[in-house]
């Protein structure tokens, strides 16, 4: 286990997850409200508890995967969501990953990584979806942490960082943001180029 995976699968057991809403964020279900393709391949790295893949897979969307480097994570998910495919629980690092997805659902994984693996991130999603491929979500736009999760940014910021790769259909501030983070949260919609 490396250094990583023992930080997160802590966080998890010992409940030190204030991340975690206990439900699908309003802004991202709203969204998959509007989805009509249930066979779209849909990925959610750092998904953690994941409300957003047990929300898109009791709504008939059985092709979604969840990547965790916590298996704890992964685990409480399992059991909370029994009957969700366990090909599709893919306990590994994000980084690692080699597949292709029309779909990838940000929600709090871009601000627990290190600010400088945000360029990575950014070829890395590029590499997981196809041309016409999406990214959908959440970032933070505020500044939080320098030295531990989460790290926050802005939208200049994000503006210049994904770009090159993609274009920027929607990036502005979430009206529907749940009360804690209203204000503080941009709602992303990212399509590859």
């Amino acid at each position: 286990m490396n250094f990583l995976e023992g930080y997160w699968n802590h966080r998890y057991l010992q409940k030190e997850t204030g991340w975690d809403i206990g439900f699908a964020s309003t802004p991202l279900k709203e969204y998959f409200d509007q989805l009509t393709d249930p066979n779209l391949k849909i990925l959610i790295p750092g998904g953690g508890n994941s409300y957003e893949a047990e929300y898109l897979f009791q709504n008939g969307f059985k092709n979604v995967y969840v990547l965790d480097i916590s298996v704890v994570a992964l685990q409480n998910f399992k059991k909370r969501v029994p009957d969700f495919p366990e090909d599709q629980l893919l306990h590994m690092d994000f980084f690692d990953l080699n597949e292709q997805f029309d779909l990838i659902v940000e929600q709090t994984f871009f601000c627990a990584l290190e600010p400088k693996l945000r360029s990575t991130y950014v070829l890395k999603m590029n590499e997981l979806l196809p041309t016409g491929g999406k990214i959908v979500g959440l970032l933070f736009n505020i500044p939080l942490n320098e030295d531990h999760p989460p790290f926050g940014g802005n939208e200049e910021e994000y503006r210049r960082l994904f770009s090159e790769k993609f274009e920027i259909d929607i990036m502005h501030t979430a009206y529907n943001s749940i009360p804690q983070r209203a204000g503080n949260e941009l709602f992303i919609k990212l399509i590859k180029k």
